[in-house]
């Protein structure tokens, strides 16, 4: 554990305010949940809970199966990482933090598919070899938990209609499975 040597007091409410450069450090937004843990010495610890990482073994057998169908790269992440991802990228993405483009597309709540010749995004902050193909938002019960993805290499080709209407299906069911 990293110390940052900031205090802060708890209010007549118990709150406690988590300061900004924290919040922008570790991407945590208005609204977004948090679990608490606590250990035999006294400490308390905050971590950013993930809904959709709840199904990680989950998300990580849907992308091994669009990779069996498609031979493409398959990935769903959260809001703020890749929690699973197929194929010969996994080394280099997986658990890696995604690239601003990637979330600023999420935030859209909008589906975007590569056509050759467009501005290629990049997948992660962690690696600059691969590229958005695919992108579908997973939501449920109207909040954005994630994205499921086909990636390319720097350079591929487009995505084919067969991975963009499967990554419409895979990230459909993944909200399903969320509001359950």
């Amino acid at each position: 554990m990293k110390a940052t040597g900031i205090v802060r007091r708890i209010d007549d409410l118990g709150r406690v305010v988590i300061p900004k450069e924290i919040r922008r450090t570790m991407r945590i937004r208005e609204g977004d949940p948090l679990e608490i843990f606590t250990d035999k010495d006294g400490e308390l610890i905050f971590k950013k809970y993930s809904p959709i990482g709840e199904l990680g073994d989950f998300a990580a057998q849907i992308c091994d199966s669009l990779r069996k169908t498609t031979d493409a790269i398959a990935a769903v992440c959260d809001r703020d990482s890749l929690i699973a991802v197929s194929g010969p990228a996994r080394r280099e993405l997986l658990e890696k933090p995604m690239s601003q483009q990637l979330s600023e597309l999420m935030e859209g709540r909008s589906s975007y598919r590569f056509s050759a010749g467009g501005a290629e995004l990049p997948v992660s902050q962690a690696s600059d070899k691969y590229r958005i193909s695919v992108a579908v938002p997973v939501i449920a019960e109207g909040d954005l938990m994630g994205c499921v993805l086909f990636i390319c290499e720097r350079g591929g080709s487009g995505a084919t209609e067969l991975e963009y209407k499967l990554a419409q299906m895979a990230a459909c069911f993944l909200g399903k499975q969320m509001e359950c």
